[in-house]
């Protein structure tokens, strides 16, 4: 009997469809007024001011929009503004002695910034980073992992005008090269290593590595993160970051007054042509972005214990870990290590201890934490949780809902949001007060943001069906070009998917996706992750869903491998979740499950069970190996994988029948 309303609740959540805010959510909520997106119709683009208003600047201005030179944008015209002194100085009268970063390493030690804290540090590393040499619009590249020094090196460039490039630690030497030499980069700051599962890494050695291929002369400065780990003789282009800043121990540093349009930082990201791409990000348009969709979408205030498990070397990081909390004013949670290390219940420790207020994550960690159990998160006290978010990836309806009961205790709106490196901020989601939340669906375009599905020919898609989705307007947080390649930032996101008809640009961010009557969208994947069985097309990200919609399924990929009749067949991968038997019966059930969601066409060719998934250091499923294994084909680089022995693995269960 005392099952009985467990087993009740878990079949209400299975059906529920819906799902309507909290009330006590709404009535403390940042965002509660509906109109909102009627005021950003009506008031397009003067409405974004309100972005804007979150900020202090040096000098207001002139015009919200330029866009006489589409799509080269401009936001703010004339706006003059400091990033630095917007993310600390303005706060050191109300907040000085209130935490601005709270950071957890891996091994269990612990730092607490003040906004005067941060504020100081910060001031004698851009001293430091004057002493040696750089200048206003110079790029100074990071390359380090979640340790305090990086916000405070990103700062610090904000500070003294010098845009930053923030180098993700798991890339490889070569990757680091290649950003360095494009941005004509001559500084690098980076550390002696850091913690893995309690193992120490040598991430210098990988650093130097890179800046043998880098052009030019570099100084490097060198963050001591290892301790008595490693002991670190400095070559002669080599500083201690320590000591760099005891040499500055009290200087100020004024902020440099920047335009509005002057760069922030590049952040590199995949091309098409396998070339990364250099994504350049505007001072004003950005932060105020940035600011804005982390006060009305995350409901960031300023006593929060506000938690994005991201890393800061991805663009989450960026606007989620650094400006968008740090310019309102909040406690930003920053953790070093692995959700499963020392055990599987440390995010739910962290919650616990640092009573965090939202936790921005991503679907790949959630089905992780389907996996290994509701048991660890019920081992800790989540009631300080009042929102919860994530990002990077679609989440399919049945994580939505664990996280939604489990973490949330169906107490928390879950915020699904749409976005890339690319837009700088959210574009796709609900705000959490006012809209009502699909599980699976993002939500609708934000206010201010215009976005369609749309067909081949850019004509809208009837409701339920699949097409491309495309963005009519321009937004503050926007990409501004790609560094030193304005040809190609046209050729890649905007002239080959311009509507002539429209007599307009659209940004294309080669996304598929559809959209319900009430304009919810549900983002399906990128393009290239759409499978043409028998002529049809179909989402990956569509019959993943219906594969993870069934119980005992933890985690699953799909791929098309070539096939002699249907020109593609579907190929799942699947984990399956703790006890749950790798039977013929549950073969057939994934089958049918597929079918019953999608039709025949679906029907995967093949499931192949796996205890794990190819990914990437970031957590992506590297899609392409597991279609060199469904095709036969000889595998391609493993190189980048966190797990790289998993797809040899696959490969010889699948050629073993």
């Amino acid at each position: 009997m005392s099952d009985q309303p467990e087993v009740e609740l878990e079949a209400r959540l299975k059906e529920q469809a819906e799902f309507e805010p909290p009330e006590s959510f709404v009535e403390q909520a940042n965002v509660t007024d509906e109109g909102i997106y009627d005021e950003f119709e009506e008031n397009w683009p003067d409405a974004w001011e309100r972005a804007a208003e979150l900020l202090d600047w040096e000098s207001e201005w002139d015009q919200v929009l330029d866009d006489s030179n589409e799509p080269f944008y401009e936001w703010f015209v004339d706006g003059k503004l400091n990033a630095s002194a917007n993310c600390l100085d303005r706060h050191l009268d109300d907040r000085a002695d209130e935490a601005a970063i709270e950071w957890i390493g891996e091994l269990g030690e612990t730092r607490t910034y003040t906004y005067e804290q941060l504020h100081r540090e910060v001031n004698e590393f851009a001293a430091a980073l004057r002493d040696q040499g750089v200048e206003e619009d110079d790029v100074v590249t990071m390359y380090m992992p979640m340790v305090p020094e990086l916000p405070i090196a990103m700062l610090a460039c904000a500070r003294i005008g010098a845009p930053h490039s923030v180098v993700f630690a798991g890339f490889s030497a070569d990757a680091l090269a290649e950003r360095m030499n494009s941005a004509s980069s001559d500084l690098l700051v980076t550390c002696d290593g850091y913690y893995r599962r309690g193992e120490p890494l040598d991430h210098l050695e990988k650093a130097r590595d890179g800046l043998g291929s880098v052009d030019g002369d570099v100084d490097t400065v060198i963050v001591d993160r290892l301790g008595d780990e490693r002991s670190v003789d400095h070559n002669a282009d080599e500083f201690d970051y320590d000591e760099l800043v005891e040499a500055n121990s009290g200087a100020t540093v004024e902020p440099v007054v920047r335009d509005a349009e002057d760069m922030l930082f590049l952040m590199y990201t995949s091309g098409t042509t396998g070339k990364p791409k250099g994504v350049k990000h505007s001072t004003g348009g950005y932060l105020s972005y940035a600011a804005w969709t982390s006060q009305a979408v995350l409901d960031v205030k300023p006593d929060d214990n506000y938690w994005c498990s991201a890393d800061i070397g991805w663009i989450t990081g960026h606007s989620y870990i650094v400006y968008g909390p740090l310019a309102l004013g909040t406690t930003s949670v920053m953790y070093e290590g692995t959700p499963d290390y020392p055990d599987k219940d440390r995010m739910w420790e962290i919650v616990d201890e640092y009573d965090v207020t939202q936790l921005y994550t991503a679907p790949t960690a959630i089905r992780a934490f389907m996996k290994w159990g509701s048991e660890y998160p019920a081992q800790h006290d989540l009631s300080s949780l009042r929102l919860l978010g994530t990002v990077g990836e679609p989440i399919n309806p049945r994580a939505w809902k664990w996280y939604y009961k489990h973490i949330g205790n169906e107490e928390c709106p879950v915020v699904d949001t749409w976005w890339q490196t690319e837009t700088g901020g959210m574009m796709v989601t609900t705000i959490p007060a006012i809209g009502n939340m699909k599980p699976g669906s993002a939500g609708p375009p934000l206010p201010g943001i215009s976005a369609d599905i749309v067909d081949t020919n850019g004509d809208p898609v009837e409701a339920g069906r699949a097409g491309y989705l495309i963005v009519n307007k321009p937004w503050p947080g926007m990409l501004r070009t790609l560094y030193k390649n304005d040809e190609r930032f046209i050729d890649e996101y905007w002239d080959e998917y311009s509507i002539p008809e429209r007599d307009q640009w659209v940004y294309f961010p080669e996304d598929g996706a559809k959209i319900d009557d009430d304009g919810y969208i549900t983002v399906l994947g990128r393009v290239d992750d759409v499978l043409n069985v028998s002529g049809h097309r179909l989402g990956t990200m569509e019959i993943e869903s219906a594969i993870v919609g069934v119980e005992g399924v933890a985690e699953a990929a799909v791929v098309g491998g070539d096939h002699e009749m249907k020109g593609e067949a579907v190929y799942a991968y699947v984990i399956t979740e703790d006890g749950q038997e790798e039977s013929e019966a549950f073969h057939d059930e994934i089958i049918a499950a597929v079918e019953d969601a999608i039709g025949p066409i679906a029907r995967p060719e093949s499931v192949i069970f796996t205890p794990e998934l190819p990914k990437t250091r970031s957590g992506k499923i590297m899609r392409r190996l597991l279609e060199d294994i469904a095709n036969g084909e000889e595998l391609g680089n493993t190189s980048t994988l966190r797990n790289p022995d998993v797809v040899h693995d696959i490969q010889k269960k699948v050629n073993q029948g």
